[in-house]
Parts: C-alpha cells; structure tokens; sequence
C-alpha cells in the first residue's frame, strides 16, 4: 500500500468534512485552508470523491461540499482503495493468482498475506468519526500556562 498526494489530501479532505459535519457545507476554499491544500489540487480529488459517492456538492452562492454518508459509515480503507488503489503488496496473495509456478512452496507469501490482513483490519476498524473525535478532544483540552 502507497498513499500518494491526491489519496492523502482526499483523506484530509473526508475528515475535514467529518470534523464539520454538523455545520453543513463547506466550500473548496474553507477546506483548503483547514487542511493546507492547493485549491486547484483539492478541486480535483473532491471531484473524484463526488463519484465515488463519498462527497456531495451544491453549486451556488450557498453552495459547497458535505459527506454523502454519516462520517461512521465511512472508513479509511474505503477511501484509501478508492483513491489509490487495492491494499495488496504484491499481486500474489490472491487466491486466484496464477502467474508463478513457485506460488505453493513460496515463504514470502504467507508473510505479505499477513502484512495485508493486519493492513485490511486496521484501516476498515477505522471510522472517519472515530477520528474527528479525536481531533475533538484534542481541540478541547485543557491547556495550561504560568
């Protein structure tokens, strides 16, 4: 697995809507800034969120983007496998993989097996409102000076 720039800033992007959720739309720019994103950059993967119905817009002078889906019914891995692909770090620990004649006897595949599964567990276990949540608490604790 390789999050490239566009699949994290779509990550940024789908928290940030998950963090301002309840205040309804948010435009391109307010994101943007938020998340220190390129504005022209930002536009793009929001459109591609948009299609992979993660995001919805509204055109207009009140216009902007929200989640199309509460932000516990999204996880990482969705929006990682959508952007920027399967999870897999190499071709050859699905089950129909036929392409090597040492797929039986090899010892590596068990291991990236592995590394996809513990991969797979942790990135579908999380929920974008687990994660605002914890950008929540931590803009709401305490500080302390002298």
């Amino acid at each position: 697995m390789k999050i490239t720039h566009k699949g994290d800033y779509a990550l940024k992007a789908v928290l940030d809507l998950a963090v301002h959720y309840e205040d309804g739309l948010s435009t391109i720019q307010a994101i943007a800034q938020r998340i220190d994103a390129p504005s022209k950059f930002l536009e793009q993967v929001l459109v591609e969120l948009k299609k992979g119905g993660f995001i919805e817009s509204r055109r207009g002078k009140i216009g902007g983007y929200r989640l199309a889906k509460r932000p516990n019914e999204i996880t990482l891995g969705e929006i990682i496998r959508y952007v920027d692909g399967p999870l897999e770090p190499i071709a050859c620990i699905n089950n129909d993989y036929v392409d090597c004649e040492d797929l039986y006897k090899c010892v590596f595949r068990p291991v990236w097996q592995s590394v996809f599964q513990s991969t797979s567990t942790i990135v579908d276990g999380i929920t974008f409102e687990d994660l605002a949540k914890k950008i929540t608490a931590a803009s709401q604790a305490p500080t302390y000076s002298i």
